[in-house]
């Protein structure tokens, strides 16, 4: 997973969003003196250059991002504050943050649900945008559609290993130390988001308060161990996570950074053992 994340930083810095062209006009106005016989006449001459073609590119969040138009050795910034629909590649809302099990209300864990302790500070959640369609109705106020990818790492803390392939979420006893015994959900988001943004102060930045709903579906689970006896090891299955999962996302920030919290409203697992236990994280994020 991070030499996905990884990848998908060095694309999302090399490459532009919302890429196109773009065309100038320059009206050059030139003032010439005339000598004749001794006379100075001044004459005013207007000339209109031929347009030149450039690019624009985008980094960030849909139309909240940053644009360049770029026209040989021209740099010019602007900010469209007028309605309209945007769309296109993005890497934005990068998440980092803790995860938290909530078993029925609490944050202990029941009997049933205790082989899943976990080490709270390496616990983690992890996620980003890489495609979003929106609409902006003025330049405070506009909603979006979002896909991206999220990932759940619980650190677990007993020598145990979740099996594959049963019919509930069985684990073995194991007479092993791991250094690391990671238990991870990985899944496609898809949020809808209501973003109200402040006036862009002198410093170019906006205060954001941004949240909706956000939907996930499954797409892989894995327990990656570490031990001196058996090294690295990776184990895949689905381990009866929840194939759709569904949610509340809430972000504030300002400029390019913030913080966010996720809580969904299903259960993490699909058996009846875990019913009631639930996930929530929070953490800073980047990328407004």
């Amino acid at each position: 997973m991070k030499r996905f994340i990884y990848t998908a930083i060095l694309c999302a810095a090399t490459t532009g969003v919302f890429a196109q062209t773009v065309t100038t006009t320059t009206k050059v106005t030139t003032t010439t003196t005339v000598t004749e016989k001794g006379d100075t006449i001044r004459t005013q001459t207007d000339t209109l250059k031929s347009k030149r073609k450039g690019f624009r590119f985008k980094f960030g969040q849909g139309d909240d991002a940053n644009s360049v138009s770029v026209n040989r050795r021209d740099t010019v910034k602007k900010v469209s504050k007028e309605p309209g629909f945007s769309w296109g590649l993005t890497f934005s809302r990068f998440d980092l943050g803790l995860a938290t099990l909530i078993d029925n209300g609490s944050f202990s864990l029941s009997p049933q649900n205790n082989f899943l302790r976990y080490r709270s500070w390496k616990s983690s959640n992890v996620g980003f945008d890489v495609v979003q369609v929106g609409y902006r109705f003025n330049s405070a106020f506009r909603i979006y559609v979002s896909g991206g990818f999220d990932w759940t790492h619980i650190r677990l803390r007993e020598n145990i290993t979740i099996q594959q392939d049963q019919p509930t979420l069985a684990y073995s006893q194991d007479n092993i130390d791991y250094s690391k015994n990671r238990f991870t959900s990985s899944y496609f988001r898809i949020p809808l988001t209501f973003d109200w943004r402040s006036h862009v102060n002198n410093e170019g930045k906006r205060f954001h308060l941004a949240g909706g709903p956000m939907i996930g579906i499954l797409y892989n689970g894995r327990v990656k161990q570490i031990s001196d006896e058996n090294g690295k090891q990776k184990f895949n299955d689905d381990y009866h996570f929840t194939k759709v999962r569904y949610g509340l996302t809430g972000r504030v920030g300002y400029g390019s950074w913030g913080v966010y919290a996720k809580y969904y409203f299903n259960d993490m697992f699909d058996t009846p053992a875990q019913d009631g236990l639930r996930n929530f994280s929070f953490g800073f994020m980047f990328g407004f």
